[in-house]
């Protein structure tokens, strides 16, 4: 190697190593989530990343299809509030070029009502409400199966909606609602399923005033999206270390209380 080469090889690495270290200084990496528990998370998550010299702004969003289109978009660089089957669907219903780059938390989906104490006392044509995407309304009709509630074809799989219903004995009327509406439609429905990023916010503990709930054995755990060309940056590393640290692991189980369940 000739004193010019070396002088370039060496300038390049400079230039290199001054770019990534005013990145990491002066362009905070936007991480988009849905307000409540993934926002609270992310609090925790910003104050470990930065320790590792990765500067996060958290921004909210108070629905579930925003956060992808201003990942997908750019106005984004990682959004933080989804699980793999909504993701999925996502990429194929829109074309985005998103992908996982790590797994985060489980909020498994609960079962609330104001007028009954359990499944059980629904009557006969009982108004229920459920998330209208498919993901998560699936999600709901799977907890009611797995309570006996109601029958699905064999085939439903996860993205089970009512018309897949073949065995409804109280004749339960589904309501489908955008999901963050659900936790107010409690005054107007008999019953109605609420993510638990949605429940928190509206004053319901799953554990305490939940009238059903999914096994946190489930395939819902949340993840780290990013666009597929960024998937491989250092950044995205630092990301999903800081996420699943054992410090956010103690936050998540000191403050939701089994609510919120790590999945990393």
């Amino acid at each position: 190697m000739n004193k010019r080469t070396l002088l370039q090889s060496t300038l390049a690495l400079a230039i290199a190593a001054a770019t990534g270290a005013a990145f990491a200084q002066d362009k905070p990496i936007k991480i988009g989530a849905t307000a409540g528990p993934h926002s609270q998370i992310l609090e925790q998550v910003k104050k470990v990343a930065e320790r590792d010299g990765l500067k996060l702004q958290i921004v909210e969003f108070t629905d579930y299809i925003q956060p992808n289109a201003a990942l997908a978009g750019g106005d984004l660089d990682a959004n933080s509030y989804q699980h793999k089957p909504f993701l999925d669907q996502q990429v194929k219903d829109r074309g985005y070029k998103i992908t996982s780059v790590g797994y985060t938390v489980n909020f498994p989906i609960g079962i609330y009502s104001k007028k009954v104490k359990s499944l059980k006392d629904l009557k006969e044509g009982a108004r229920f409400g459920i998330p209208n995407d498919p993901t998560n309304g699936g999600r709901a009709l799977l907890v009611l199966q797995d309570q006996g509630v109601i029958k699905l074809k064999p085939n439903a799989g996860l993205k089970a909606t009512p018309l897949d219903i073949v065995e409804n004995p109280k004749k339960l009327k589904f309501i489908e609602l955008e999901a963050a509406q659900l936790p107010r439609s409690l005054d107007d429905l008999d019953a109605s399923a609420v993510n638990t990023n949605f429940a928190i916010p509206a004053g319901l503990h799953p554990s305490k005033d939940a009238i059903a709930q999914e096994s946190a054995k489930s395939p819902y755990v949340n993840l780290i999206a990013v666009r597929e060309q960024d998937k491989d940056k250092p950044w995205v590393a630092k990301l999903v270390k800081a996420y699943q640290s054992e410090e956010v692991r103690q936050y998540v189980q000191t403050q939701f209380k089994g609510a919120v369940v790590p999945g990393f």
